[in-house]
């Protein structure tokens, strides 16, 4: 299994998740034609997509769903609430790709099996991911103002984790945003900061843990070295070495991450 961030960030979302027989996206939050030429990028064809898992309804992180799934007959897969609120927004889906994926579902996707988590974000109910391929697990949370015991429980046990790094605490208290933009995001239904991500991860890596990235990265509150110094130095003081004992990598606003190996 492999996964590769195409885009993260306010601006898009979207993240690619395969096995050598099955390819799926999670979120599509740019144009149908920006994640097609980023996929080409990494030498995926958009052909050969199998299918579209929905976080949460927000624009940046389902712009070009409706587009991907009409052009490339795609079945996209979202709780019903967030069916409820995204779905005059994708425009005229068939019924047929209209597939409901309730909080602690597994479905199975080919040989790639998904199961949804409730995360903490203003939306109507935004979810997390699962992905298990044989005897390894990847994790994807995204867009979440906490974590508690049932998403660290999510966490445990992954080869990856793509987890949230948002914001540095002290540049959003004293940049540009209006207060109401930073309550919300410093909020319980808002965004992880740095410091939020290093304590989750001192939490929740284990042996088995390999791959960690960093995600949705703020242009205006964060800087990459920032986020990876920061919950470097969490790690370390809990004995977890970069570099040595697991890959620390970030996310890119606008550019497809590394591809990340999966348990091999």
């Amino acid at each position: 299994m492999r996964l590769c961030a195409l885009a993260s960030g306010s601006s898009g979302n979207c993240v690619l998740v395969e096995t050598k027989k099955n390819k799926v996206l999670i979120d599509a939050g740019l144009s149908g034609r920006k994640i097609a030429d980023k996929l080409e990028e990494i030498q995926v064809d958009v052909k050969d997509i199998d299918a579209l898992l929905v976080t949460h309804e927000h624009t940046d992180h389902i712009q070009g769903v409706g587009v991907l799934s009409r052009r490339y007959d795609l079945p996209i897969w979202a709780n019903q609430p967030t069916w409820q609120a995204m779905e005059k927004s994708l425009g005229k889906i068939q019924e047929k790709n209209k597939c409901v994926l309730e909080e602690n579902d597994i479905i199975e996707i080919g040989d790639l099996q998904v199961e949804s988590f409730a995360t903490s974000h203003d939306a109507v109910a935004p979810v997390g991911y699962c992905f298990y391929h044989q005897d390894n697990k990847a994790a994807l949370l995204t867009d979440t103002g906490y974590i508690n015991s049932n998403l660290e429980k999510m966490l445990l046990d992954s080869n990856l984790i793509m987890l949230e790094s948002n914001h540095d605490v002290e540049m959003l208290k004293t940049g540009p945003y209006p207060y109401y933009l930073k309550r919300r995001i410093m909020g319980e239904t808002g965004h992880l900061s740095n410091e939020q991500a290093g304590k989750a991860l001192e939490k929740v890596i284990g042996g088995k843990t390999k791959q960690i990235l960093l995600a949705h990265l703020s242009k205006e509150n964060n800087f990459p070295e920032l986020a990876h110094l920061t919950v470097k130095n969490i790690l370390a003081k809990v004995g977890i070495r970069i570099d040595e004992d697991l890959n620390l990598q970030l996310a890119k606003q606008n550019l497809p991450s590394s591809i990340l190996a999966v348990g091999e």
